[in-house]
């Protein structure tokens, strides 16, 4: 049974909070509750919560002026939200889910990752990423012995004016021929078809894997019914995670994705850029920068992930 604090000491607390910073009236009106939540707002203390509280309040007010919910449709709401809250425990993360198919996730990426002309684009994140990855050196294999056709990922870390940077933190991660990533297979022990690579003195990284593919994210929750209700793909492209750290340089964090993938105009959480689709071409004669052969036939893909300057 949960716990709350008497009623008379609260109402002492509420009462003190009231006569310091005032109270909002005493004949709320339709034409005058927006005004009356954000007066009570004013005297909050902390700029930015003043600012985000306001600015919160403002939309939501306006949003409700504009879709004059039933009472019935505003429980379903507030419902829909509760059953969010619950399906986002251990490994999933229902309200993360929500942010990326709304579009929120991309638009806090694009917000923060104002990178110069000639820079990589970012992307957004994803929830597969994890710290607990192996290490690899240039030129090895890190399918972890995974099924799949075979890939060869070659790519050079640079800055915008096509210097190489080296000793790079380079992650990767991808999906396996079945649209799994690792941690959602759930006889699989070891890490695979994920690593972290340093770039050489002359800015490249490579290494052998296998092909991604396309797949649905999570549509058995309110996520799921959300899409259903608008009609929308649950698909995601194919791609290939990346995310790069190097000391003075922005770090970047995004993906490369398959060219002619079907599902690259519909993805759910709005990650795909132009400028990241590349075309995984299927060769038999590839060598590695080191010059060693590289598995035949692969599908390769070159591409130069440009660095911003940190400011």
């Amino acid at each position: 049974m949960e716990h709350y604090p008497d009623a008379a000491s609260r109402e002492s607390e509420s009462t003190a909070r009231t006569e310091t910073i005032g109270g909002h009236g005493r004949d709320i009106r339709e034409e005058s509750l927006t005004g009356a939540v954000l007066a009570t707002m004013k005297d909050t203390s902390n700029p930015r919560a003043r600012q985000v509280l306001s600015a919160l309040t403002r939309h939501l007010h306006a949003f409700l002026e504009e879709v004059q919910p039933t009472e019935a449709e505003w429980e379903f709401g507030v419902e829909f939200l509760t059953r969010t809250g619950h399906l986002s425990t251990g490994g999933r993360q229902e309200c993360v889910l929500l942010s990326d198919v709304t579009g929120a996730t991309a638009r806090v990426d694009l917000i923060n990752n104002r990178f110069p002309s000639g820079a990589t684009e970012n992307s957004v994140l994803g929830p597969f990423f994890v710290e607990d990855r192996p290490t690899f050196e240039n030129g090895e294999d890190i399918s972890g012995g995974i099924k799949g056709k075979p890939m060869f990922f070659n790519a050079r870390i640079i800055d915008t004016v096509g210097q190489p940077v080296a000793g790079a933190r380079v992650d990767i991660w991808h999906s396996d021929d079945d649209g799994h990533y690792d941690i959602m297979l759930p006889d699989r022990k070891n890490p695979a078809m994920r690593g972290l690579f340093r770039s050489d003195a002359h800015g490249r990284v490579w290494f052998t894997s296998i092909l991604p593919k396309s797949y649905p994210i999570p549509d058995d929750g309110t996520v799921g019914d959300l899409l259903r209700v608008s009609n929308r793909s649950i698909m995601r492209p194919a791609h290939v995670h990346v995310r790069v750290e190097a000391p003075g340089y922005r770090r970047l964090t995004t993906m490369l994705f398959l060219d002619g993938d079907r599902h690259l105009d519909s993805d759910p959480v709005f990650g795909v850029k132009q400028s990241l689709i590349m075309p995984f071409v299927e060769r038999t004669d590839q060598r590695a920068p080191d010059g060693k052969k590289v598995p035949s036939p692969a599908y390769c893909v070159e591409y130069d992930f440009v660095l911003a300057r940190a400011a």
